[in-house]
């Protein structure tokens, strides 16, 4: 592909730029094959974007360089940054009270995940410090993925919403972790409040960021509608400065766009849709992230050793929250089979873990490419296999038609008719 992209880069000199050409290109064919896919196997879109970016990935796009940096990392930062604060909207801390069990399974699924994937790492052979950075990353369900999925298979009930603020409270954990961890990393203190200090620096920060968010749009909304374009506008234009001054003052992006959410749930309890116009800016920027994200993690080294890490990784984190959830599932509301769903439809891995490798990355030039080739590979099957896993767990789980069966409804000969 480097080839072809040279020769084609002697004739064609777009205004744009050529990468602007590629990457138009490249989501146009996402865009189409994400339809076809979900057409014609009821799989949700994202499996054909993340799929498309892989076989682009692995064909040497060169779009996308690793680390990422400058454009690239901030429209990774604002897709991250609009998901994670519509999943945030999502979530009342009313039920919480109502239903603490939820923030236990919470807690014991993420616990239980970093701890699984840190001793297997270790029993591998990996160092410390990288088994405990991955774990960390492979804390994170992905809420970005998980939305989509609901999204395309119209799914409502018990399981999804479970799944849906436990992925988001899991991210929450890890993104405050892993911008605390990232910044300590080379430091030889172990000491109780050398750990505590940057996770606190970073909690504050971004709980700022993301009040002044929430009470921004908490009185736009005073006089403006929910529907309205321009509240759209202003929606975005306030992820997108939150998103840049958030890591500047040494917060987090993503996290003050959660918080940012969670606050204004609370300060405007009542529904609210977001508008046309939001959606479809949402939507291909989600589009994008997806892509942009199997096209880096595609470029990751396999071999046999990383095949038996990466192995070895998925099966622990998919045990772990499987067995998180099960274990508070009593009095939490929930069936234990409906449990085991949930904790099927968190398997998958996508744009927040790579910004979190992104950030060990960019803190240790030493550590950080071995993180990443365990990570990287991670990301890129979990990313598909894990969509997947999730779309036939909310199948399984009875919350939403299977595809098949609707088209088979909808072919049969209904009664009096005559059969051709």
């Amino acid at each position: 592909m480097d080839e072809v992209m040279a020769i084609w880069a002697e004739w064609v000199k777009p205004s744009a730029g050529l990468p602007t050409v590629q990457w138009s290109l490249l989501l146009a064919v996402a865009a189409a094959a994400g339809h076809l896919l979900q057409r014609h196997t009821g799989l949700p879109k994202v499996v054909g974007y993340s799929l498309v970016g892989t076989l682009a990935g692995l064909a040497g796009f060169s779009g996308a360089a690793w680390p990422l940096h400058g454009v690239a990392l901030f429209l990774l930062e604002l897709g991250v940054a609009v998901v994670l604060f519509e999943a945030g909207g999502r979530v009342s801390l009313r039920w919480f009270r109502h239903n603490p069990l939820v923030l236990l399974q919470s807690l014991l699924e993420s616990m239980l995940t970093a701890l699984a994937v840190y001793y297997v790492l270790r029993w591998l052979d990996v160092r410390p410090s990288v088994a405990e950075a991955v774990a960390l990353v492979a804390m994170a369900a992905s809420p970005a993925v998980l939305s989509r999925v609901v999204m395309d298979t119209r799914a409502a009930g018990p399981v999804t919403e479970r799944a849906l603020v436990l992925s988001t409270l899991s991210t929450f954990y890890a993104l405050t972790l892993v911008a605390a961890r990232a910044g300590v990393m080379h430091r030889p203190e172990q000491e109780l409040g050398t750990l505590l200090y940057p996770v606190m620096v970073v909690l504050g920060i971004s709980v700022v960021v993301g009040a002044l968010m929430a009470l921004v749009l908490r009185m736009a909304l005073r006089f403006m509608s929910p529907t309205s374009e321009n509240t759209s506008m202003l929606l975005i234009a306030l992820i997108a400065a939150g998103t840049a001054l958030a890591a500047h003052f040494g917060g987090s992006a993503p996290l003050a766009a959660l918080i940012g959410g969670l606050m204004l749930k609370q300060l405007h309890p009542r529904p609210w849709a977001w508008p046309r116009q939001l959606g479809t800016a949402a939507s291909i920027l989600t589009m994008l992230m997806f892509v942009l994200v199997s096209v880096v993690a595609a470029k990751a080294e396999w071999n046999p050793a990383v095949v038996g890490l990466v192995a070895a990784l998925v099966v622990a984190r998919a045990a772990a929250k499987i067995i998180g959830v099960e274990l508070a599932h009593w009095g939490s509301g929930i069936h234990w089979r409906q449990a085991f769903w949930t904790g099927c439809a968190m398997s998958p891995m996508s744009s927040i873990a790579l910004l979190l490798v992104s950030q060990f990355v960019a803190a240790s030039p030493s550590l950080g490419p071995r993180i990443a080739s365990i990570a990287l590979p991670s990301i890129l099957l979990m990313e598909i296999l894990g969509a997947i896993i999730a779309t036939f767990a909310i199948y399984e789980a009875g919350e939403t038609i299977k595809p098949w069966l609707a088209r088979a409804t909808t072919t049969a000969p209904q009664p009096g008719e005559a059969r051709g």
